[in-house]
């Protein structure tokens, strides 16, 4: 009995220590590097060995009950695809539906559940995430989505942490914000879940976006059904069984694997609808958007739609630029994970006078670019994600042979026998409109236009026309001026703007991501703003004196 009250003790001083805290205080996970002999780079390939010798079979999970649906699908590894990494069951409508009741049945429970014990929750799974789970998740990020080991270990560990323990410090950090009250009455705000639940689906090309998408509107007092994306199963089952092992409340969050019109139609069609967080892309977003919108009637109240829809991001150069600085972000933007980032560069403007520079030095390192199995640790970079992926990049490659504006200066070759590989592929055209300029490929090619270098403003301008997507972009200058006008000038063409740098690579906390026009609806995950999107807060005035009057000064 005394240990249990000491227990209770240490529990109610936690909680309390957290509610004292004006702010809790985080910083960025460090990655570790995995260089040759090192502790990390030996635990990683010992994930690898025991992930390649076993096929986890993963159900749909309602409410704490797994189902074996029966429906089953395999993820494949994308630079073997003749390897099984796991085994999934579909979920069906009926199941999505029992998803959305037992979801809604615990939901008032769980939004009244203190902040700080949610808080709490969120950041024993940051430190799951880094401990016990860590190369598990990575082995299963680099075998089942083609990562190499540095871009598992930014992704699922770094970036999956930093997005809950950040968001923890943002949402204690919001509920200590205080209205003005008088000595009449006392004002203040109620930090509510959305009523209803939160749908949250999920990509293949981040895991700690499926982490992120699902278990953030949680941290604020709603219930989420999360769809994974299929080819990034066994990475979200993983990081589904860390935060039920953090002790989120079984229903709080539900299990999906399913086919994607089956799941939108059951979600859009379902009156308790509160929001949809989305990443994917801009077709299907549209899509969803469209049958919110036909269902408007039906709803309880207004859907909240949250989207990141990828880009077509590039990198304008300018004549005063640093060229080998431009060569080697380029490179790794463009090539880093197979351009398959939302944020990898695909377009590139050039002047005249420095192309041939940057022309030999792109060409250069894309002979040394390593590109082969991600469980090789010197590699580069690996397989693009599917079949599908392939075969729609592929099609842009055979467009670059036979186009007269476009002329393949490196790579253009691919090869699906074993993995679905494709190489790092630099284009030049003389057509700035041409479609490969415009259109996202999601694939590791890059298009360059070389401009006149007295048409600099010319340039800009058709680097803010010539694509619908706004996601990130990079200016490379060393005139300040030239800075200063052209971030102006293109301040709506991306949500992400980088200046003498690559335009991958954002960190939480430090550049909170997501774009505009048809990129998303720019919530910016990864900052305080993205946490408001999942609340809906009330104001509460508590009044301390009698009204003794009903009438007003000026009517006597």
């Amino acid at each position: 009995m005394l240990r249990v009250c000491q227990n209770q003790i240490k529990v109610n001083f936690k909680r309390l220590l957290i509610r004292s805290q004006s702010t809790l205080s985080v910083v960025n996970e460090p990655c570790k590097t995995f260089t040759k002999g090192s502790p990390e780079r030996d635990l990683a390939q010992k994930a690898i060995d025991k992930l390649q010798s076993t096929c986890e079979e993963i159900p749909c999970v309602v409410g704490g009950e797994e189902v074996l649906t029966g429906d089953v699908r395999y993820q494949v590894s994308p630079y073997n695809h003749q390897h099984k990494v796991c085994k999934y069951h579909y979920a069906d409508k009926a199941l999505v539906n029992k998803a959305i009741n037992c979801a809604l049945s615990v939901r008032q429970e769980w939004e009244r559940k203190p902040l700080a014990d949610r808080v709490q929750i969120l950041m024993k799974a940051a430190d799951l995430v880094c401990t016990s789970y860590r190369y598990d998740l990575m082995a299963a990020t680099m075998v089942g989505q083609g990562k190499t080991v540095i871009q598992a270990e930014i992704d699922v560990i770094a970036e999956l942490a930093d997005f809950y323990r950040f968001n923890c410090k943002y949402a204690m950090e919001l509920s200590n914000y205080e209205l003005i009250s008088t000595k009449d009455s006392t004002n203040s705000l109620d930090y509510r879940g959305l009523e209803g639940f939160v749908a949250a689906i999920s990509p293949f090309n981040f895991s700690a976006i499926g982490g992120n998408l699902s278990a953030t509107p949680a941290l604020m007092g709603n219930v989420v059904l999360w769809k994974p994306s299929d080819t990034a199963m066994l990475s979200s089952w993983l990081i589904f069984k860390l935060l039920r092992e953090s002790g989120i409340p079984e229903g709080v969050i539900n299990f999906l694997p399913t086919d994607g019109p089956v799941f939108g139609d059951a979600i859009t069609s379902s009156a308790d609808l509160a929001a949809i967080n989305f990443t994917g892309s801009a077709k299907t977003f549209r899509h969803l958007w469209k049958q919110v919108g036909n269902n408007l009637d039906t709803y309880k109240s207004f859907p909240r739609l949250v989207g990141e829809c990828g880009g077509k991001n590039y990198h304008l150069v300018h004549p005063s630029a640093d060229a080998q600085s431009v060569i080697n972000g380029s490179m790794r933007s463009a090539y880093e994970y197979c351009g398959q980032k939302c944020s990898a560069m695909s377009r590139m403007y050039v002047p005249e006078s420095l192309w041939p520079d940057i022309k030999e030095g792109m060409m250069n390192i894309q002979k040394q670019m390593k590109v082969g199995p991600a469980d090789d640790m010197t590699m580069f970079t690996s397989a693009v994600i599917d079949a599908n992926s392939f075969n729609r990049i592929k099609s842009y490659l055979d467009h670059a042979k036979s186009s007269p504006s476009l002329k393949v200066i490196a790579g253009g070759n691919c090869d699906d026998s074993k993995g679905y590989f494709v190489e790092p592929t630099i284009l030049e055209s003389s057509d700035p409109k041409e479609r490969i300029m415009e259109e996202e490929i999601f694939g590791p090619i890059v298009t360059v236009y070389v401009y006149p270098d007295n048409k600099f403003d010319e340039t800009v301008d058709l680097v803010n026309n010539t694509s619908p997507f706004g996601l990130t972009g990079s200016l490379f200058a060393k005139d300040e001026n030239v800075i200063q006008v052209v971030g102006d000038k293109l301040k709506h063409t991306c949500g992400n703007f980088y200046i003498n740098d690559k335009s991958t690579g954002s960190v939480v906390g430090q550049q909170p991501f997501g774009g505009g026009r048809t990129s998303g609806t720019n919530d910016k995950s990864g900052s305080p703003f993205y946490l408001l999107k999942w609340t809906s807060p009330q104001s509460i005035k508590r009044t301390h004196t009698p009204l003794s009057e009903w009438s007003y000064s000026h009517m006597e």
